[in-house]
């Protein structure tokens, strides 16, 4: 067992029910098979490395191990997961940190599901920079964060406006409000809109390796889509 607990916060992979800004321009069939190519790369990169892997999933009611471990043919035993809990993005982020420090992690590193572009280099330099920081943060183009870090369950969430351009900053001043200090990692960018997808089909082409059963889906689509 590590002392690093890297949690992935995901939603089952149902067609109708998931990236519906996308799903408008892919179709949902399209989408379904584009966010299953993220949770195979995601898996394959970090199940059975040097942290322990956890699955935060959505809803509750599902076989979210045995989904994820047929989708990108892995052992289901190379990782826990757990049901988020909470109405709030903010609400359902705490009780992961709450989850893990139950579990007696020293460390948690959270990520979405939908940055499948998203490397062990940064993971790492995440785990590094706790050993000083009380929280780390991931910030995304967005004004959000790819990535949070802490080694306590603090409060960071209580009444910031979650999937707003002034979450990152907000996050900011509420930990810097309760005396904690902030190590911010380089920026990047998510999977929500079209324009993000047309910039990650611009990375693959480059680094195919970085997320190759998302690369292939996306070649798939482009033909399909014309």
């Amino acid at each position: 067992m590590s002392d690093t607990a890297l949690v992935i916060m995901a939603r089952y992979p149902e067609q109708g029910k998931i990236k519906t800004r996308l799903a408008s321009h892919l179709g949902d069939n399209g989408t379904l098979q584009l966010y299953q190519a993220f949770l195979i790369d995601l898996a394959q990169r970090f199940a059975g490395w040097h942290y322990d892997l956890h699955w935060a999933y959505t809803p509750t009611d599902v076989d979210f191990d045995q989904c994820v471990a047929t989708l990108a043919s892995l052992d289901a035993s190379l990782w826990q997961s757990f049901p988020q809990d909470g109405l709030e993005l903010g609400t359902r982020l705490h009780h992961v940190f709450r989850t893990t420090d139950a579990r007696r992690f020293e460390n948690t590193i959270v990520i979405a599901s939908d940055s499948p572009h998203l490397g062990r280099q940064v993971i790492s330099q995440a785990r590094e920079a706790l050993d000083s920081a009380d929280l780390v943060l991931g910030p995304a183009e967005d004004g959000g964060y790819y990535l949070i870090a802490m080694r306590e369950p603090y409060d960071v969430f209580s009444e910031i406006p979650m999937s707003t351009p002034a979450v990152l900053q907000m996050t900011i001043e509420k930990a810097q409000g309760l005396g904690l200090s902030v190590h911010l990692l380089k920026p990047l960018f998510d999977i929500d809109e079209l324009a993000d997808l047309a910039r990650l089909v611009d990375i693959l082409q480059r680094e195919r390796a970085l997320a190759p059963a998302t690369a292939a889906c996306l070649d798939h689509l482009i033909k399909e889509l014309g």
